[in-house]
Parts: C-alpha cells; structure tokens; sequence
C-alpha cells in the first residue's frame, strides 16, 4: 500500500500524521502542491492507493481532489467534501436540507439586501465571507450604523469574497463552543474553545478544554458529517440556551493539533486508521453507511 499526502506546507498537525503513518510502518510519498502538476490527459498517480489531503489552500485542495477523483483514486476527504465545507452557503445548505440544527442564514447579492436582511433577522448578526478559513473577516454587526459602514466597505472592496452577502443570527454562546472531530462514522474527539471574545477560535487566542461527548452531541455531529458528505471533518458547534446544539460550520482540512492534549485522543492516529480503511475496503463501507446506502 502506498499513501499519498498532498500537502502546502508541514505544520504540526502533518507531522503528527507522518509520524502515525511511520508508526504502522506504512509507506507515503508526499506530493507538494507547490509543486505538483497534473497532466489531464495522463494519470500519473495511479500509484497511489488512496491520498490525503492537507492542503492550506482551498482553491488548490478542491481542483486537486476533483482530478484526482475523476481518475477513481481514493481521497480523504472527497472533492463533493472539499466544494460543500469549503463554502458556508453551500455548508449551511446541506445542514438544513439534512435536517441538522443550525443557526438561521440569509443570503444578499448587494449592500442594499443586504441591509433589509439583516434588519429583518434583528441584531445583532454575524456577516462572515462565503470562502474564508480561521475566523478571518467576520463580523459582528450591533447596529444599523456598523451594518451600512461594513456593507459599505465590502462593496468598495469589491472581490468576491465581498460580493456575497452571507448574514448570520448571532447565538449568544456561554463564552465557549464545542469543536467536534468526526471520523467516519463515530466523534472521535471535542473540546470546548473558551474566549472572552465572541470568536473563539484556538488560531484566535481560544483555551481548549476537553468536551464529554454525549450521545446528542454525537448524533448532531455525525448527521453534519454525513449531511457534506463525511470522512475526516471537524465540527462547530454552538450552544443555543433555549435550542441546544447548532452546527455553525464543518471543517474537511481540520487542524487538531490543540486538541490532542486536552482530550487524550489520538487524532491523527484515528485519521490514519480511517485513511487506511478507505484504502482496502472502500468509500462506503469505511464510512459504515454500505447499509444505508
């Protein structure tokens, strides 16, 4: 068996999968994405028994993962992965299609829609772009007047990123949230992300603490990885004080090297096991859904 691990740069949470790699005594090749070219007419990767992604880039990661899909080769996770969780609007829509509790979303295609919507939802509201990764460019939005001066700055920005209006209610959390690693068919892993501020991002400053894993909470969290399509997937979750838990986003490249601490779990030994699985039994039966199927 040979492993391909198609990677940007390697950080922490790569080495961490290269050493549990080392430890089964499986061999890998990595396969840069700086570097890697991909000749449409001639697979050349055919070597490969199943691949990894772990790209940084989105954009890098979804292309790579279609062509190498296109060519029957095994990936973790999926291009169909890749396209829902890299885009919150195509998140959000599957999370409410497959019935999964989620914070209510509305969608603007100008400033001015924009402005009624989030009127309309009552502020506070979250505005978040549609592609965007580590809490970057979002938004708390109080009022009226930080609603006109923001939606005034994305439209002078004009990329489009700013040119889809994604609008958000805001959940008042209890100064915490819950991110749940998912692999396969089971939670493997959560921790609470604590902040005082209202984003809660550990790449933002967030203390990880470990999170008991209830059986509603894995229930919510497997139905959110099955709903985009599921294999290796980290889960937001939210903390409504009257609805329970809401699924905010789902991560397909999730990092995880905070939380192996705090839990005890052996995240990247958990995805490697899943990685090997994918390799030798197939898709639909590693993920443990041949049944539902």
């Amino acid at each position: 068996m040979l492993v391909g691990i198609l990677h940007s740069l390697i950080r922490k949470d790569e080495k961490m999968i290269l050493e549990a790699l080392q430890r089964r005594g499986v061999p890998f090749e990595l396969i840069d994405d700086r570097r890697v070219v991909f000749d449409l007419h001639a697979n050349g990767f055919n070597r490969f028994d199943v691949v990894l992604e772990r790209c940084i880039n989105h954009s890098r990661a979804l292309y790579a993962l279609h062509i190498l899909n296109d060519w029957g080769i095994a990936t973790v996770n999926t291009a169909e992965v890749a396209e829902v969780c890299g885009n919150k609007l195509l998140t959000s829509s599957a999370l409410i299609r497959h019935g999964v509790p989620t914070p209510r979303v509305k969608i603007a295609f100008t400033p001015e829609s924009a402005l009624a919507a989030i009127e309309e939802l009552g502020y506070p509201v979250v505005l978040k772009p549609a592609v965007g990764s580590w809490g970057r460019l979002l938004s708390k939005v109080n009022d009226r007047e930080a609603a006109e001066a923001i939606l005034e700055h994305k439209k002078i920005l004009g990329s489009y990123h700013h040119s889809i209006f994604y609008i958000q209610e805001y959940i008042h959390k209890p100064g915490r949230d819950i991110r749940a690693f998912v692999v396969g068919d089971r939670t493997i892993a959560a921790i609470y992300r604590e902040s005082s501020h209202w984003i809660t991002n550990t790449a933002r400053g967030g203390k990880a603490h470990k999170c008991e894993i209830t059986p509603e909470l894995n229930e919510v969290c497997v139905s959110a990885a099955r709903a985009v399509g599921g294999g290796v997937v980290a889960i937001d979750v939210l903390e409504d004080p009257d609805r329970g838990y809401l699924v905010n986003e789902v991560n397909y490249t999730m990092e995880f090297k905070n939380s192996v601490a705090p839990t005890g779990v052996d995240i990247p030994g958990e995805i490697v096991d899943f990685v090997l699985r994918v390799a030798e039994e197939g898709w639909e039966r590693a993920n443990g859904w041949e049944e539902a199927s």
